[in-house]
């Protein structure tokens, strides 16, 4: 999926473009089961990339062991990412998405303590692709 240059306009060409799956979190927000997802335990050097855009996302130096069921970061590249407040559950909390194509990353929490940066990116992993060549 990267290197792509146009992206789809409407939420069918994205569906057509992604697996149910990804469209499901990537589309409609998401989530996948908690240690389901294939970067859970992922220790490989690279580069996460959106799956649905390929817009370089997170480097692999800033994934930690959050041991909450999905793969998390302390940091992402500047300006890769949106943040919007979600009160979808009843509570407030911020989603992430990505910025080049507006698709569902995940959530991120502040003030945990599990990091120096005290930020955890909560990403589905059916949201990123690894490029280990990165």
């Amino acid at each position: 999926m990267a290197n792509e240059t146009t992206l789809p306009t409407t939420e069918d060409e994205w569906r057509v473009r992604l697996s149910p799956a990804e469209f499901r979190v990537l589309r409609q927000a998401g989530t996948e089961p908690a240690w389901s997802g294939e970067y859970v335990d992922t220790k490989a050097e690279g580069m996460y990339n959106c799956r649905a855009c390929g817009a370089a996302l997170y480097p692999s130096n800033d994934k930690f062991d959050s041991h909450c069921g999905w793969p998390s970061f302390d940091d992402a590249i500047p300006g890769a990412i949106r943040e919007i407040e979600d009160s979808s559950l009843g509570m407030i909390r911020t989603e992430i998405r990505c910025a080049n194509c507006d698709s569902h990353l995940g959530h991120v929490f502040r003030g945990e303590h599990m990091t120096a940066k005290n930020t955890r990116h909560c990403v589905n992993s059916l949201s990123i692709r690894l490029d280990p060549k990165a």
